[in-house]
This record gives structure tokens, sequence and C-alpha cells, in this order.
């Protein structure tokens, strides 16, 4: 897998009879977009087969003349066990219990500890992820260090831990009697480790604040592509929020600011890849909407999308022989290893937080408080990290903010007036 780019690389060398430099050939390893290729291509590699079987199975029709041992694998990851459910709120969250006025300081309390476990995890996270990814490690004042590079192993000890969780949860708690191929969630799993890797890779591109207003700004092509797509009509509130979205946005980005860093520089490949995030994380989304029209819980969901999340990692880790250096990277620098565990840790338990939040208080709270997060997140990057924000900036910061509250505060109003109405009346008018 290496040798093209390789001899491409030493096409001007070799007509001078010359050596290829070792700068040039670790610039091609370290290239976000050769690094992608040689990903995908060990996830292909698992992929493809997959498929190859997948369809043999059901070519032979499996699920009437198979016997043997191996039979009720093959039937859990190719064909499933149950129908799918005509509502999909059957396989979603269960109803979520209304507070009354005996339970209020209880439900108080519930969401303060929601709120404090969504900030605690993620905006430990969000610092851990950006000194992991732009700072070196063991450097001294003779050793400048060195950085680690492989975001695919990143990935691999979220989705290692998160699986882990995931399925003691699942053996501890009563879950819904599980029915969709497990096959399908191959699909989720594939475009969310994808996502994650361009969320770390970016980092190296753009500033952490710049990648936060790049999520929070998700909204934008997403209504496009309901608009181009689907033919959705929105309202007018939600026009006007996408447009203070990326006013807020062009401000932040245009702004600059003349001691800033030049690791802190917006830059195409950091564009590019903040925009393969904002894809991948849309179809995961999604997808997963998808699956749960079979009965299955949150947390079925997310053993289910780890468990080819980890396969495929591993997978891809092992044929490029990335996994070795990346433990032994580990292995000599212990502060490396604690921030991985703890990023880890972070995310996983972020991921069980994000299902009790809404099973509890429903989307919009969640929303807010993740709204929030962000907001504190781009404060503690700036402060601990120096990033420089200018007035301009600022201010556009406070827009996009102030258009995602905004955005939340019309939906809330608007599901308000739909159950007030009858149901022969429209809630909203159209635009």
């Amino acid at each position: 897998r290496f040798c093209l780019p390789l001899m491409l690389a030493s096409l001007p060398t070799m007509a001078a009879g010359e050596e290829i430099p070792a700068a040039l050939q670790e610039s091609w390893g370290d290239f976000w977009l050769f690094r992608f290729f040689i990903n995908a291509a060990g996830y292909a590699s698992i992929v493809v087969p997959g498929f190859l079987l997948i369809q043999y199975f059901k070519r032979r029709n499996y699920l009437e003349t198979g016997r043997g041992i191996c039979f009720p694998v093959i039937k859990s990851c190719v064909f499933g066990s149950e129908v799918k459910s005509l509502h999909q709120e059957d396989g979603s969250l269960p109803p979520r219990t209304e507070p009354t006025e005996a339970s209020t300081a209880r439900q108080v309390f519930k969401l303060v500890f929601c709120a404090a476990g969504l900030q605690a995890s993620y905006l430990t996270w969000g610092v851990l992820q950006e000194r992991v990814m732009t700072r070196t490690y063991g450097a001294t004042e003779t050793d400048p260090g060195e950085k680690f590079k492989d975001s695919q192993f990143l990935v691999f000890m979220n989705r290692i831990l998160a699986f882990t969780v995931a399925g003691l949860y699942c053996a501890l708690t009563k879950q819904p009697r599980h029915g969709a191929p497990m096959y399908k969630y191959s699909f989720a799993s594939l475009s969310n480790i994808l996502s994650s890797w361009c969320q770390y890779e970016a980092l190296k591109y753009v500033s952490f604040p710049t990648q936060v207003l790049a999520k929070a700004s998700k909204v934008i092509p997403v209504m496009m592509m309901g608009k181009l797509v689907s033919r959705k009509s929105y309202e007018y509130w939600e026009y006007l929020t996408a447009a203070l979205i990326s006013v807020g946005v062009s401000m932040f980005l245009l702004s600059s600011a003349p001691n800033r860093h030049m690791s802190t520089v917006t830059t195409f490949s950091g564009i590019v890849l903040l925009a393969g995030y904002i894809i991948f994380d849309s179809f995961t989304s999604n997808w997963q909407d998808a699956l749960f029209t079979y009965k299955m819980s949150p947390v079925q969901m997310m053993f289910g999308v780890n468990v080819f999340s980890c396969l495929f990692t591993v997978g891809s880790l092992l044929e490029q022989g990335a996994l070795l250096e990346s433990v032994h990277f580990m292995a000599r620098h212990s502060e490396f290893m604690a921030h991985a565990v703890l990023l880890s840790v972070c995310s996983a338990c972020g991921q069980l937080f994000i299902f009790y939040t809404i099973n509890q208080f429903g989307a919009a709270v969640f929303t807010i408080i993740m709204t929030l997060r962000q907001a504190f997140a781009i404060l503690l990057s700036c402060l601990i990290y120096g990033h420089t924000v200018t007035v301009m900036g600022g201010l556009g910061v406070a827009v996009v903010f102030m258009a995602l509250f905004l955005r939340v505060y019309a939906r809330s109003r608007m599901k308000k007036r739909s159950k007030k109405l009858p149901p022969g009346d429209s809630p909203i008018q159209k635009v």
C-alpha cells in the first residue's frame, strides 16, 4: 500500500539519480488524505468479504435450509429475529415520566446531575482531545518531544471502552428482545468512525474553537440537503436562525489576530475534514433513526455500533502495523496513556448521560445543555491553550449561540402550540 505514493514521489529524484529523502517518505505517511485512503482500504478488506458472505447466505435461502451450530449466529447477523415495528417510538426511548409537584426536588436534582455529568464528561473530553492532537509528549530542554499522529488509534480506544460499558449495561439490565440484523449496524459504525477520525484529524489544521463552531453550524448543510433532496419546507425562524449561524461563523473565521499561532489558522485541509465530519455524522444519525424502527433500546444501539467499530478499527490498525506503534508510544509516554484512557472514559460516560438525559427530560433540555457545553468548551480552550479571539470573533461566537438558543426556544413553542390545537388544525404556517 505504500508502493504507489513512494513511486510517485520518487519519479523526480529517480530522474536525477538521487535517493528519496526520508522527510519526503514521512510526509506521505503523515498526510491526512493518504491516511484516509489507507484506513478506508483496511475497512474495505473487512466490509467486502462480509458483504459477499451476506449475499451468499441470502441467495442460498439459509434461513430455511441452514442447520448446525453456526445457524443462530448467522441468523442473528444476516436475517435478525423480528420484523420492524410500525411505530418508530416502539424502538426508541421509553416514554419519560412528567415531573409532578411532589417530586419537584427530585427532578431538579436529576437535572443538575445530568447537566453536571454532561458538562464534566464532554468538557474534559474536549480539553484532552486538543491536548493529545496538538501538543508533544516527552519534551525536555534538549528534546522537543514527539506528537501522537494516529487518530484511528484514539477512535479505537474510545470504541473499545464504549463497547465494554454498553455490553455490561445490557447484561445487567433488562433490554427489549433484539431483532435487527447485526450487519445493519456496520453502516452506522463505518460512518461513525470516519466522522470521529475526521474530528480528531481536523485539530491538526484548525483550532478547537473553529471545530466547535463547525459542529454548531451543522444545521445549515442539513437544511440544504433537506431542501434539495427531500423537498422539505422549513419555518421562517429556521431560515432566520440558519442565517444568523452562518453570519456568526463567518465573523469568527474572518476575524484575524496579529499574534495568532500558525497551528490555529484555518486551512483548506481543516475545512475539508470538518466537512467530512459533518457529512459522516449526519449519515450516522439518519441511519440510526432508521434502525430504531426495530425494537431496541439506545444502549443496544450503542453496543451494536461499537461492536463493528472495534472490528473495523482493530483490523485496519493490525493491517497497517499501527497498533503496535501506538502501544509503543503509549509505553514511552505514561502521560499519553493517562490521557487516552481518560478520553475514552469521558466518551463512554458521555454517551450514557446523553441517553439518560433525553429519557428523563427530552431532547429540548438536552440540546440546551449541550449548547452551553459548546460555549464553555470554546472558553476553556482559549484559557488553557491560549487561542486568541478578537472582538469581532467573540461577537461571531455570541451570534452563533444566540441563534442556537433561539432555535431551541422556537421549536419548543411550536410543539406546545401543536399540542393545544385540535387534531384537524395545522399548528404552523409553512413557508
